[in-house]
């Protein structure tokens, strides 16, 4: 017997048959329980266990359909519409999941109908029922109020007028009812029925393609996995190239043959449907996750499904039939090493709109990077070269202090620096190069940040460093310049 606490009171939140064989109903206290039977079991109920229990059961029910919604806290709702011929029709289907459960150790009821009103009170009050479209209102006439899905408050306020069955709310006038009782009870009265729709609103996104393979024998090994993997993405690559898509994120799906699932998704830089490729992606992410995979008894059914495509472009190839695309290397290698490292493992530099250098460029993710796209040239105009302003090859996370004992002139570059306790003797200097601050990044009321003069130095061996002056020795508002080194080139 389970307990749970209501209105500072524990109360009997479930029993077993034994326990209903004595007498004992929900909602009673458990003090009343004790004194009753004093050797009776309880335990405290665990809410977060429970939805952890029912979300692993929608997952196993992912086999049937993908269309699988929680339905409070002991229900699901399956939507099998254009599904049950795959399982040798309505009786066959709902025989099957029984079975299932009840060898899994579970006490399951279930009801099949066109509503999902009318399976709703199949399941909870027949047990095993498949109701035939238009023998809805036959199956709920008899039934209790509590079939309607209706609020606690709305039963008893129909009780207490003589309305104990759904069959008399069904011959009773409309609008008295609208009006007394409100609108809702219509609305389920009606969605029982079939007059209005109701949606099951699945609790995963439905992939927009998919593939499975069911097995007469379990398999347990990563090498048969991957084989399967193999095919499937070869019946995949058929509908993707009906679409003119590739597919950006992937999921394989391993039902074990006890109930539980594995979960194993992958993400791709680019559109992709090639089988070799979609095999090596995942035998990266299965090797990462070898140690936290379970087989059990092994996997009896295989999925493999496209979570989101996009365009695929076909690459024009050479004249030895070979395509142009240089970066696809790039973006397989970068693939698999998220997909055995994760998504942070692989960061790809962005420009940015910033004036100042440490701002210019960002890293992101390597799949939400930005595609380089080389635009169309016009052959009839001249050529026009334009210089970016030369970078050095590192270039500091934050800028580093020096000493500047001298410059030749107050605003012209340093005779020497010293930088992390050394001396370097400039022998050549570049610059400067201004660049102002952001003025319009700042807060109101905040101190304008001083003005920056870039010189590019070379020290008495050859070496080359970004230095820059923070600040105007002419400045009377602003306190002294201050120096920097802000990165080294090759």
């Amino acid at each position: 017997m389970i307990s749970h606490r209501d209105s500072n009171a524990q109360r009997i939140a479930a029993l077993d048959e034994r326990a209903e064989a004595l007498k004992l109903k929900r909602g009673m206290g458990i003090a009343d329980a004790r004194a009753m039977h004093p050797s009776i079991d309880v335990v405290e109920a665990d809410a977060e266990a429970d939805r952890r229990l029912l979300e692993g059961l929608a997952d196993w029910c992912d086999r049937y359909t993908p269309l699988v919604a929680i339905d409070g806290e002991d229900g699901l709702f399956l939507d099998v519409t254009g599904c049950t011929h795959l399982f040798g029709g309505e009786r066959a289907m709902q025989d099957e999941i029984l079975t299932r459960f009840f060898q899994q150790g579970f006490d399951v009821r279930a009801g099949l109908a066109s509503t999902p009103g009318a399976a709703w009170a199949a399941a909870r009050f027949h047990g095993d029922r498949i109701v035939a479209g238009g023998e809805e209102e036959a199956l709920l006439a008899p039934l209790p109020l509590s079939a309607l899905r209706i609020a606690p408050e709305t039963r008893i306020s129909l009780e207490s007028v003589g309305l104990r069955t759904a069959g008399a709310v069904m011959a009773a006038p409309r609008a008295p009812l609208a009006r007394r009782f409100g609108a809702s009870l219509l609305l389920r009265l009606d969605q029982a029925l079939g007059r209005l729709d109701e949606t099951v609103s699945p609790r995963l996104p439905v992939a927009p393609l998919s593939v499975e393979r069911h097995l007469a024998e379990p398999i347990m090994l990563t090498d048969d996995i991957e084989r399967l993997v193999s095919r499937l993405a070869i019946a995949l690559k058929a509908d993707l190239e009906r679409r003119g898509e590739g597919a950006r994120a992937l999921a394989l799906l391993l039902f074990r043959v006890d109930g539980a699932v594995s979960r194993i998704a992958v993400g791709t830089s680019r559109p992709m449907r090639e089988p070799m490729l979609i095999r090596k992606l995942f035998h990266e992410r299965l090797t990462a996750l070898e140690q936290n995979i379970d087989a059990g008894f092994g996997f009896d059914l295989v999925r493999l499904s496209v979570l989101s495509v996009a365009a695929f472009d076909m690459l024009q190839g050479d004249l030895a039939g070979e395509a142009t695309d240089d970066d696809a290397d790039i973006a397989l290698f970068a693939d698999r090493i998220r997909a055995r490292l994760g998504e942070a493992a692989v960061l790809k530099p962005v420009v940015v709109e910033s004036h100042l250098p440490e701002r210019a460029v960002t890293t992101v993710p390597f799949a939400e990077a930005p595609q380089r796209r080389v635009p169309a040239t016009d052959r009839s105009a001249p050529p026009m070269t334009i210089y970016p302003p030369e970078r050095p090859v590192r270039l500091f996370r934050s800028p580093e202090p020096i000493e500047v004992p001298a410059t030749e002139i107050p605003e012209g570059p340093p005779m020497n620096f010293r930088w992390r306790r050394a001396l370097y003797r400039v022998a050549r200097a570049e610059g400067p190069e201004r660049i102002a601050a952001e003025w319009w990044r700042q807060m109101p009321g905040e101190e304008e940040a001083p003005t920056r003069d870039y010189y590019r130095i070379e020290d008495s061996e050859g070496r080359r460093y970004w230095l820059y002056r923070q600040g105007l020795y002419s400045s009377v508002s602003q306190a002294a310049p201050r120096w920097f080194m802000h990165g080294v080139f090759a």
